[in-house]
């Protein structure tokens, strides 16, 4: 990390966390930021869900809610990006303060409760999009909304002609009920309409649907049976948890979703189960608390065909992304593996 970072978090630091963020997207769109651009080589180059990437380190939903900053994110060393979550209709989402920083824990507490500018802007914004870019949209329900199964498919067939992929996230823990559709039933019914609205469009994209860390076993085993018998293309394990062991930080209290470095074991655990309970047949994005290339590649042995990181960011900057990338290209060599593929899931 440069200096010139170093001093940039240190000020945004002193910040409200949600000011800091906002002007974070702004110094982004100055260009103020590092920008890498694209970190590859035939060892990170890689195939998920029919998607090619120069390199399996994403960027997570929620950091670039409105896609505001989709030219600077491409060149920040991503091998492909995710934004939103959107809705159907804008939404301002939970009274502030909703977004609290647990400096000591390395970690973020958010409860922002899809607050989004809403699909017909989102959409616009995406039409102007890099090309070269990897890009897919997380799709989330109004709070209000008196079917928020319906709502998933209205913003994929809104937007879709501008994605790369979507993804279902009914794992955020901060929209009431929204996780009682992880139900084996409402989950299968629910993403029944996605791939219906999804194989009725003119370019079909893969779609992946978000789980939450704090699912048992048993929950585990109906999620990877919902995803294999549903026909989606992925899975990405895990959204925050609303776990509270072993924090430190004066704001471990706070309502909302625990993301960062707590959070890695807990996922990781997950998403070994899913790579177990589906054989290897579903790729598997892996998320949550990475903030290393250790981090990452423990992750792709436990089963992750890729992975995304946005929590660490707050502490380590945008330099983290490139450092990340080439570190786990030598932990591939290291091991004598050629490909990302040959290391998936060979620790799980």
């Amino acid at each position: 990390m440069s200096l010139i970072e170093k001093t940039g978090l240190r000020l945004l630091h002193r910040l409200d966390p949600e000011t800091a963020h906002g002007l974070a997207l702004k110094a982004l769109q100055l260009g103020l930021t590092p920008s890498s651009g694209t970190v590859t080589s035939p060892r990170l180059r890689t195939t998920l869900a029919g998607l090619t990437l120069p390199n399996p380190v994403g960027l997570a939903a929620g950091f670039d809610k409105n896609a505001t900053a989709l030219r600077p994110l491409s060149r920040a060393g991503f091998g492909f990006l995710e934004v939103g979550g959107a809705t159907p209709r804008p939404q301002p989402g939970n009274p502030k303060p909703r977004l609290f920083r647990l400096t000591e824990d390395r970690a973020v507490i958010n409860r922002f409760g899809f607050n989004n500018d809403g699909m017909s802007a989102i959409a616009t914004r995406l039409k102007d999009r890099p090309q070269e870019a990897v890009i897919g949209l997380n799709l989330g329900a109004n709070k209000d909304s008196e079917n928020r199964a319906a709502d998933f498919a209205t913003v994929l067939a809104t937007c879709a002609a501008h994605l790369d992929f979507a993804t279902v996230n009914v794992s955020s823990p901060n929209t009431e009920k929204l996780r009682d559709l992880q139900g084996k039933d409402a989950l299968s019914a629910l993403l029944a309409g996605v791939m219906e609205t999804r194989n009725a469009l003119d370019r079909p994209i893969p779609i992946f649907l978000k789980i939450a860390p704090d699912l048992t076993d048993a929950e585990i085993a109906d999620v990877a049976e919902v995803a294999l018998s549903s026909g989606i293309d992925g899975l990405i394990a895990t959204n925050t948890t609303l776990d509270r062991d072993g924090l430190n930080s004066a704001h471990r209290d706070e309502k909302g979703g625990l993301s960062g470095r707590p959070l890695f074991e807990k996922s990781t655990r997950v998403l070994a189960q899913l790579y177990r309970a589906t054989e290897g047949s579903v790729p598997i994005i892996g998320v949550g608390g990475i903030s290393s290339a250790d981090d990452a590649y423990t992750k792709i042995r436990s089963g992750a065909s890729a992975v995304q990181l946005y929590s660490a960011l707050t502490y380590e900057g945008l330099s983290l992304v490139p450092r990340i990338a080439r570190g786990l290209d030598d932990l591939l060599k290291r091991d004598g593996f050629d490909t990302v593929a040959e290391a998936v899931g060979t620790a799980a």
